[in-house]
């Protein structure tokens, strides 16, 4: 790896670090902001998601910025969003403000994981990717790592709106850091049009081979990161009877697995390509054992908790491998548009489903600030089986090549 290409990974590795810490803080707040503001589940569920609204709703924008002027001038712009959000977050006094602050939060980090994969894309071979993805979102989830004991351990001693402030002074650094360091792409300066960008995202959207590689992945994402950055503790307190500071360490335990198969998975899949299996289908199976963990995790298998809830983390990520599925199957000048598109739909699908756990775990009347099993029950159950259509669409065979699409030419003419 060369001097640049560190730096490039370090660099848009540290802002997905951030992103991934904002968005799973909330996991260690729930506790004192449910105390002073008296959140119900459906309130709590709504204000977290809205991180993963603002992040959405953003991504195709700065999917299009990301291939007109570069990964860096625009993640370092984006972030100090971001800083303003998480310091709104902390100052709020009523619930709508934390929602403002909440959405800026997810506005600003919104550009950070497409840009990594976007850089990552323009100075690593096509082959290392699967890899040096992983590496990046490994290093990501050491921000799921943090909401768990560690930020259990600091509120131990300092108030949430403290850690605020402190998130908010990282991010400018982090921001600065990006701005000043990082290199350039030269290929960046000689893009289409704007709206011919636009056009070509729209086109990315009707591309059937687009849906068909999203599938499965978009679901099995959505369900781990709405429960990763937010219910998984309540199911493990609920559930499974645990203590505060054990469901922290389980879901530290969750973070660290994840990065474990996000690395793993990364270098394996070249291997076994090597052998024969493909991308595609090394991605599929991942995500299948994270269907059967999540089944073994609700009949509550005789097995240890840190070893079911290890599977999790490990096997939850592995739906990332299909943004290296996407680099295969479009152009370098478009990766910034897909990746953004390819994330929109799973940020979407997290905010639908972290609203939707929340409202259905306050059907049932809460026992103090907890649920019954039955209820996160019917909330696993209802996600397992939109799991297991998607991963029936992944599955079947598609029944053409996709031509190749249209906006390329119209870039290329351009």
């Amino acid at each position: 790896m060369s001097s640049t290409q560190l730096r490039v990974f370090l660099l848009f590795s540290a802002g997905y670090f951030v992103s991934y810490v904002f968005r799973g803080v909330n996991l260690g707040f729930a506790p004192f902001i449910t105390r002073d503001l008296g959140l119900s589940a459906a309130d709590l569920g709504l204000l977290t998601s809205l991180y993963f609204l603002g992040f959405a709703g953003a991504q195709i924008p700065v999917g299009v910025l990301l291939d007109h002027f570069g990964a860096r001038r625009v993640t370092a712009v984006t972030l100090l969003f971001a800083a303003a959000g998480i310091w709104v977050f902390g100052a709020a006094q009523s619930v709508g403000v934390m929602m403002v602050g909440r959405l800026l939060i997810g506005v600003g980090v919104s550009v950070c994981l497409g840009a990594a994969f976007k850089a990552l894309a323009q100075h690593f071979a096509t082959a290392r990717l699967p890899l040096m993805n992983g590496l990046v979102m490994a290093i990501g989830g050491l921000g799921g790592v943090m909401v768990g004991s560690p930020l259990t351990w600091v509120l131990g001693f300092a108030s949430w709106r403290m850690v605020c402030v402190g998130l908010g002074v990282l991010t400018v650094l982090v921001a600065l850091a990006q701005w000043t360091l990082a290199p350039d792409t030269q290929e960046t300066h000689h893009q289409a049009s704007l709206r011919v960008q636009f056009q070509g995202t729209l086109h990315i959207l009707q591309s059937a081979a687009f849906w068909k590689i999203a599938s499965f992945s978009v679901v099995t994402q959505g369900v781990f990161y709405a429960m990763q950055s937010l219910w998984v503790g309540a199911w493990l307190r609920d559930v499974q009877g645990f203590g505060a500071r054990e469901a922290a360490a389980l879901a530290s335990i969750l973070g660290f697995a994840m990065m474990a198969g996000c690395v793993g998975f990364g270098a394996a899949a070249r291997s076994l390509e090597r052998r024969g299996i493909s991308l595609y289908a090394v991605c599929g199976i991942g995500m299948a054992l994270y269907l059967l963990t999540q089944v073994l995790i609700m009949c509550q298998a005789p097995l240890p908790a840190g070893l079911l809830w290890a599977a999790y983390g490990v096997f939850g990520g592995t739906g990332i491998l299909s943004y290296a599925v996407m680099a295969r199957h479009f152009p370098a000048q478009m990766i910034g548009r897909v990746n953004t598109t390819l994330t929109l739909i799973i940020f979407l699908l997290i905010f639908g489903f972290q609203i939707g756990i929340g409202a259905v775990l306050s059907r049932w009347p809460a026992s103090g600030g907890h649920y019954p099993a039955a209820a996160h029950l019917t909330a696993w159950g209802i996600l397992v089986v939109l799991q297991a259509l998607s991963a029936i669409w992944y599955a079947l065979p598609s029944r053409k090549k996709a031509a190749r699409p249209a906006e390329v030419r119209a870039e290329q003419e351009a």
